[in-house]
């Protein structure tokens, strides 16, 4: 006699598994952090990958203390620029906008993504923000492509980084601060810290099911077709459920990685450039971050950083690189 009950093979972890709205990620979530004030998130470029050796920092693992070869990440951070500092307020109805205050120094280059007033009363609107109840202060940051020679492109990213530690007069300082100027990596992490990494997966355009569901091949004697689902749904009900897996969308998907250790920031590119550059994305030219392990998305592809939303404890010392390999990836 025949199992009656077989579970669907495949997770619904991720479902409904549509393309992603925009190519760049987008952060719901901020954790509360003791020191500060200081920018919770940062975004930069993904140039490739290679290998490092460092001594193991990992105090459970049983190659501890020793020299192991682990997998990198660079990525290339240039400086981003602060356009506006916005202020929430707290509602019945959750976090609202209170107002936003923008700089008059903008580049010409977000114009390409937003109409940029003319003229800016900065004093007039810190003035109408006096009175309110602010619950929340974020900063609006944008990317500069034009800096990076792998990226080919000008119009810019604009996104939310929250300003979080301190009190919230001092935050609100710090943002004063901020406007209208260039903040770099190290204003968000340092080296050996753990930081939460998002970004939209490589796409691979519409799937069969067996592919995108990982579902088990038909047997060989089934009528005309192996890469199927072998029924569609029972009589009643008369419609197909949403977790008969089916053909449809593959990558192209916002992905959310947590706890990725930084291994180096550096300032120079020369230190990781690997002979004949990286594939597909040529030299890195700016600031750069080594980040343990792989991360979302392919060459090019803006992958942002944010503080870890799930604590650990941190590293007493940064990690100790005794080489990072700059062989040519032309062969790899």
């Amino acid at each position: 006699m025949s199992n009656k009950r077989r579970p669907k093979k495949g997770s619904h972890g991720y479902s409904p598994r549509v393309r992603a709205k925009r190519q760049f990620p987008r952060l719901d979530a901020w954790p509360e952090i003791s020191e500060g004030p200081k920018v919770q998130g940062f975004a930069g470029y993904k140039a490739g990958m290679t290998h490092a050796f460092i001594v193991d920092f990992r105090s459970q693992s049983t190659t501890a203390g020793q020299e192991i070869k682990v997998p990198v990440t660079v990525l290339e951070v240039p400086p981003m620029k602060v356009a506006a500092v916005r202020i929430y307020e707290n509602t019945r109805y959750g976090l609202r906008t209170a107002g936003e205050v923008w700089s008059s120094g903008v580049d010409d280059t977000l114009s390409r993504l937003l109409p940029i007033p003319k003229e800016v009363k900065a004093e007039a609107a810190w003035e109408k923000l006096q009175d309110v109840d602010i619950e929340d202060i974020r900063v609006l940051a944008y990317t500069q492509p034009k800096l990076v020679k792998g990226v080919p492109k000008k119009k810019p990213e604009l996104m939310e980084l929250r300003i979080g530690g301190g009190s919230m007069d001092s935050r609100l300082e710090y943002a004063k601060g901020l406007l209208g100027k260039e903040i770099s990596i190290t204003d968000f992490t340092k080296d050996g810290a753990m930081i939460d990494v998002a970004a939209i997966t490589k796409g691979k355009g519409f799937q069969g099911a067996i592919k995108r569901w990982g579902l088990k091949l038909l047997h060989h004697k089934n009528s005309k077709h192996r890469r199927m689902i072998g029924t569609l749904a029972p009589k009643r009900p008369g419609y197909v459920r949403p977790t008969v897996p089916q053909a449809g969308q593959v990558g192209y998907h916002q992905r959310t990685e947590m706890n990725k250790r930084i291994i180096k920031i550096g300032q120079t590119g020369e230190e990781v450039n690997p002979k004949g550059g990286f594939l597909h994305y040529g030299q890195v030219v700016n600031p750069y971050v080594l980040i343990h392990g792989s991360v979302p998305g392919p060459t090019k592809r803006l992958v942002r950083l944010r503080d870890p939303v799930r604590k650990t404890a941190p590293l007493k010392e940064a990690p100790n690189i005794v080489y990072v390999s700059t062989e040519s990836k032309q062969g790899a």
